[in-house]
């Protein structure tokens, strides 16, 4: 019955609440279909509704391989003969000064034990770390000369995600969404899946939304061979009584919204997209439907190569349902068990290597025979590299010149870009700070720095912060 009530002086009663009291409340569920009808044919530009970049894109989605804790260029992208032939020794006074987070300023330099081979049609120097990576160097653009400013984990781990050096500010996921909006409704658009060995320095900050209202928030999933929990409807739950229970769930969250509120409609939304979820999208997690021969070429199901090769698969997954920026870390927990070398540069990186290599190769080799590494951009790197000097038997953090590398989305690969001094203490030909790695990213996607703002405390903000600079060379 109704609610006689309602029907008095100042009463809201609607359309929409006469069609949900109507019938004992079983309105309440052609409701949720005309809702979603009527959301679909008026395209309400909701925040994460599609929208046209105004520039012409080669990327629609990106893949953040994210190697934290800092790998060294010195033991990966950057070959430096001279190191060697100075190991033992203090670094020359030509060389400039660096500062550093732990060594001293009588440290000698540490040559490296790693062996580099130039490979493919390109003839790029790669080390033996990689001998999967190595095959896919025609399709990679190798950035030898990133720099950025700090020389901790968390003031740097802000910077590469965000342009900033302090957390609040939104990091290039959350600024792509805002830019492009989403391809799909039953994935989310942002994913972090983080290292099952525990949190980083910067925490879940560096991968958040900051003022950018909430829709932009990435969804982090769960560590492990289970990402997503609860995603199958429970066996007693049909889906009538489902869509009911969220009926329910959203008029009580509503019955409190206030304007303006976009935490709450992003919760709000965050219900919708779990349902929609569970009755769409349970077998793009479903890795078994994948053949034997890819779980192969990712590792998937032996040591070390497991864990990341089934994130990675996962990640080529969600993008081709139309998920528009994945990050997947490689590294988590206390020093060592990320790429964070003080202690010893050989075992730790013998060790993160063994773990990547295959995975970050097939991920590539799979998109492109899918036809998806066209329109995915692959980034790879970490928050800085390692110092020429010795830390013991390791390498400290160092911001002043290391390697980072990009491809697919229109990148043109087999390319080197940049260079650091013979020491690789330094990027001395073409520097690229994080600024330019964001204006690329966004320039690939579509987007145009300068257009891509939002006003905060009186100030149109932007990811690139200041300026950051197109990498003509690759594009």
């Amino acid at each position: 019955m109704f609610n006689n009530e309602r029907f008095g002086p100042g009463s809201n009663l609607t359309r929409r609440g006469f069609i949900r009291d109507a019938c004992c409340g079983f309105g309440s569920i052609a409701l949720t279909s005309m809702l979603h009808d009527e959301a679909a044919r008026a395209n309400e530009s909701t925040p994460l509704s599609a929208k046209q970049p105004p520039l012409k894109p080669r990327a629609r989605n990106v893949i953040f391989l994210f190697m934290a804790g800092g790998p060294s260029q010195l033991e990966t992208f950057d070959y430096k003969p001279l190191l060697n032939r100075l190991h033992g020794q203090s670094r020359p006074k030509e060389f400039g000064e660096a500062k550093y987070q732990f060594i001293k300023s009588d440290a000698k330099l540490l040559g490296t034990k790693r062996s580099f081979r130039k490979y493919g049609e390109s003839g790029i120097e790669v080390s033996d770390l990689f001998p999967h990576i190595s095959t896919c160097i025609d399709d990679i653009a190798v950035l030898r000369s990133c720099f950025g400013d700090q020389v901790v984990h968390s003031a740097a781990q802000y910077e590469l995600f965000s342009g900033r050096t302090v957390p609040g500010f939104p990091s290039m996921g959350s600024w792509g969404l805002y830019g492009l909006g989403a391809e799909t409704d039953s994935l989310p658009a942002y994913v972090v899946m983080p290292d099952p060995l525990g949190a980083l320095e910067a925490g879940q900050p560096m991968y958040m939304n900051g003022f950018l209202p909430a829709a932009y928030q990435p969804t982090m999933f769960r560590p492990g061979n289970n990402p997503v929990l609860n995603l199958d409807l429970p066996s007693h739950v049909d889906l009538k009584n489902r869509r009911r229970t969220l009926q329910l769930v959203r008029e009580l969250n509503e019955a409190t919204l206030r304007s303006g509120d976009d935490e709450l409609e992003a919760r709000l939304k965050s219900y919708d997209l779990a349902f929609r979820m569970q009755t769409r999208a349970p077998d793009v997690f479903d890795l078994s439907q994948e053949s034997k021969e890819t779980h192969e070429l990712y590792g998937v199901g032996r040591q070390p190569t497991d864990d990341y090769g089934r994130r990675c698969l996962l990640a080529r997954r969600l993008v081709e349902n139309g998920v528009r920026f994945v990050c997947v870390v490689a590294g988590g927990g206390p020093g060592n068990m990320q790429w964070d070398a003080h202690g010893d540069i050989e075992e730790n990186h013998l060790r993160k290597a063994s773990e990547t290599d295959q995975p970050v190769a097939a991920l590539l080799k799979d998109l492109k025979r899918r036809g998806l590494l066209d329109e995915t951009l692959v980034l790879w790197g970490g928050e800085f590299g390692r110092s020429p000097e010795a830390q013991g038997k390791g390498r400290d953090h160092h911001n002043l010149g290391f390697s980072m590398f990009m491809a697919g989305g229109g990148i043109k690969g087999g390319k080197v870009v940049g260079a650091t001094d013979d020491i690789g203490l330094r990027a001395v030909e073409s520097p690229h700070h994080f600024r330019d790695i964001h204006a690329t990213m966004l320039h690939q996607l579509g987007l145009d720095q300068h257009q891509l703002t939002y006003r905060h405390l009186g100030r149109d903000e932007r990811l690139t912060f200041l300026e950051g600079h197109v990498i003509d060379e690759i594009v």
